[in-house]
């Protein structure tokens, strides 16, 4: 687990932690004694400045201690500020791994970097100071008071150990609700982003009041989590406070009978209020706070965490392909161990130079395929050969510079026109740049831009979703990739555009796959992949209108401009 991994690589620092809490643990230790021989040697017997020196002396342990914590404090960031950054990137890989088979932000990944990635670093803090704290300031506490009057320790353990009993049994109920808590926040984030993102959708088909029902009702359930939650949590705090003030309630009933016989001082008891009040008693309340509110919602989150972002499994290896045909065999593929899967016993050749094109339906399983036929996700059951090897057994550096994805969402990034074209031709020479962009349409695009000096802003801004596709396009053009998969990649494109884009892949040489935007791709490929839901139906154009309905379901509902052939 990335926490476990993070936490072990600043061991070094926690161990400085630790040691800083053996100096802040010195006030507790010492205040007690140091306030009862104040009364008992000083202000009792006649010697006000006696006391005061106790006191002074009190004082300036109470300064070490407080020199300890800061530097406490100073050094937390250096340990918990890694932790977080690991976890977002794990959530991120996490997100981009299952990125292939959906269309729209996911905005449950924005609750859970925000917010459980924040819990866990918050809390981790919470634990390296609390936890700490609690343990070093209350053993000092109690080795003081042990010291100090002993014949009162069973005062404080009795009603201690009754309130951790309770304390214990509250826990299952608070860790339940937290959760709740957790996944109800979750649910109102997806619900309103998908609301949010879909709005001119949701007002078209006059579904405003269905989505203003659901995101309401994923509110009051998150609403009512969190009333649960807080209810749990004030219980908690009865039990703690009653743990806390109870000691210190018997010692005041049982202390001047103690007192009058002789078998304590006025300081003594002095010393074990201090030891009670400003030790014990905040440590019991910091346990409270640490397990019940830390501990939990650290717990929680990271369970949470590892459901949704599960590591992502980095294929590695070092098998070289022989050629570039690629082969899927009974490829089965779901998105969770109890997911329906999106391909199912999956048979598919694409010989050197073939040009397929996918079709079917939204969130069908077109993507996947892309994302198994690159390596991106391995198959549950079945394999996948790229040049008659495994291809997640391709080493990643040459399997990403054989096969190329160019995904409907765009990445460029600032630079140079030059610097986004070559990206995955590091080397190519500006006539071969020049080339590849003129090849699928966007020549006009650079020479707005300034040609390939011009720059590009932070996420293509000032271009339109068309103008950065075409230059996705013409990137991959000009690379050495052998085999390219257009996922919806012209989906922003005129139906002209995207024509001159297919047809300049399918002229450059090499295998094309082409999930298909627009099922005008499905009349210029060799062969047509048809994927409903059912088994996958493999042929030309001709051959599916007249074998599956499905496909002709599909030509029958696109209402197409004039195809260009």
């Amino acid at each position: 687990m990335a926490y476990l991994r993070a936490l072990r690589e600043q061991r070094r620092g926690i161990a400085v932690l630790l040691g800083w809490s053996v100096l802040e643990g010195v006030p507790a230790l010492l205040s007690g004694r140091l306030v009862g021989l104040a009364v008992d040697r000083g202000f009792a017997a006649g010697r006000p400045w006696v006391g005061v020196g106790w006191l002074l002396a009190f004082a300036c342990v109470a300064v070490l201690g407080g020199f300890g914590l800061r530097q406490v404090f100073m050094r937390l960031g250096a340990v918990v500020e890694p932790l977080r950054d690991a976890l977002v990137r794990e959530v991120v890989r996490g997100v981009l791994r299952g990125g292939s088979h959906t269309r729209q932000p996911d905005a449950s990944a924005v609750a859970r970097i925000t917010r459980h990635v924040e819990v866990v670093r918050d809390a981790t803090a919470g634990v390296l100071v609390q936890a700490r704290a609690l343990l070093v300031t209350t053993t000092a506490a109690l080795v003081g008071l042990a010291t100090t009057v002993s014949s009162l320790a069973w005062l404080v353990v009795l009603p201690v150990v009754a309130a951790l009993a309770l304390f214990g049994l509250l826990l299952p109920s608070l860790a339940r609700g937290q959760r709740r808590l957790v996944l109800a926040d979750e649910e109102a984030a997806a619900a309103a982003g998908s609301v949010l993102l879909g709005m001119r959708d949701v007002v078209a088909v006059g579904g405003t009041a269905h989505a203003q029902d659901d995101v309401v009702a994923r509110v009051d359930r998150q609403a009512s989590a969190a009333v649960r939650v807080a209810w749990a949590t004030a219980l908690r705090g009865v039990v703690i406070t009653l743990g806390g003030f109870a000691p210190l309630a018997l010692l005041l009933v049982a202390a001047p009978a103690m007192v009058r016989s002789g078998e304590l001082s006025a300081g003594e008891v002095l010393g074990a209020v201090v030891y009670l009040s400003t030790s014990v008693q905040p440590a019991l309340r910091r346990l409270a706070d640490t397990t019940s509110t830390v501990v939990l919602r650290l717990v929680v989150a990271l369970r949470r965490l590892a459901e949704a972002a599960p590591p992502v499994d980095r294929p590695a290896g070092d098998a070289v392909p022989a050629g570039h045909e690629v082969e899927l065999r009974g490829v089965t593929f779901g998105w969770g161990a109890g997911a329906e899967p999106v391909v199912r016993s999956l048979d598919l050749v694409l010989p050197e130079g073939s040009h397929l094109a996918v079709v079917g339906p939204s969130g069908i399983g077109k993507s996947t395929l892309a994302g198994l036929v690159t390596g991106l996700v391995a198959p549950q059951e079945g394999e996948v050969l790229f040049g008659g090897v495994p291809v997640r057994s391709v080493a990643p550096a040459l399997r990403h510079r054989r096969i190329a994805l160019v995904p409907q969402e765009t990445y460029l990034f600032t630079g140079t026109v030059r610097e986004n074209l070559a990206l995955l031709a590091p080397d190519a020479s500006d006539a071969r740049l020049l080339s590849a962009a003129e090849a699928v349409g966007a020549s006009a695009v650079l020479a707005r831009l300034g040609g390939l000096a011009g720059t590009i802003g932070h996420a293509g801004g000032g271009l339109s979703a068309g103008e950065a596709q075409l230059l996705a396009a013409a990137r991959v053009h000009a690379s050495d990739a052998d085999v390219v998969i257009l996922d919806e990649a012209t989906s922003s494109l005129d139906p002209a555009a995207e024509v001159v884009v297919e047809q300049a892949f399918a002229a450059r040489g090499g295998t094309l796959v082409v999930i298909a935007h627009r099922l005008s791709s499905a009349l210029r490929a060799d062969r047509v992949l048809v994927m409903d839901g059912g088994a996958p139906l493999l042929g030309r154009h001709e051959e599916l209108m007249g074998s599956s309905a499905a496909y002709r379901d599909l030509m029958a509902a696109w209402q197409p401009a004039p195809i260009v052939h």
